[in-house]
């Protein structure tokens, strides 16, 4: 159901604020991935089914990025799909962060961080349109 225009701008450029930082740091974090991941431990991977870090920075750019990028984006247009793309981002980041913290568990406070923009961008993608029905 798209949005009005008159309602909730700050919500709708919140939202796609958010996810336009969320897909920049995924995107950013793919990219350092693929150029090896200095300082990040191979160990991290053990018990994973990578022996490097190349497909799991494909899927964050990918995945994670590109979906958030593109979510961004019809949220400012208020398209009328921007509330399914934005809980889909949601989702996708969601799980990506829970899949990860259960291979490698909790190591770095970007993963508590990015768990707490997922439930935040699918508050907001779940308020700015709730209402908007009928």
């Amino acid at each position: 159901m798209p949005l009005s225009r008159g309602r909730a701008a700050v919500g709708v450029k919140g939202l796609g604020a958010l996810q336009l930082l969320i897909a920049v740091n995924a995107i950013g974090g793919g990219v350092y991935g693929l150029a090896g991941a200095p300082g990040v431990p191979r160990e991290w991977l053990a018990g994973s089914p990578f022996s490097n870090y190349l497909i799991p920075s494909l899927v964050l750019i990918v995945a994670v990025g590109g979906v958030h990028l593109v979510a961004a984006v019809r949220v400012w247009q208020r398209h009328p799909h921007a509330r399914a793309l934005s809980i889909g981002a949601g989702v996708i980041l969601g799980g990506w962060i829970a899949v990860q913290v259960a291979i490698i568990g909790y190591v770095s406070w970007l993963q508590p961080a990015m768990g707490a923009a997922a439930l935040v961008e699918l508050a907001f993608a779940v308020m700015l349109w709730g209402k908007s029905r009928g």
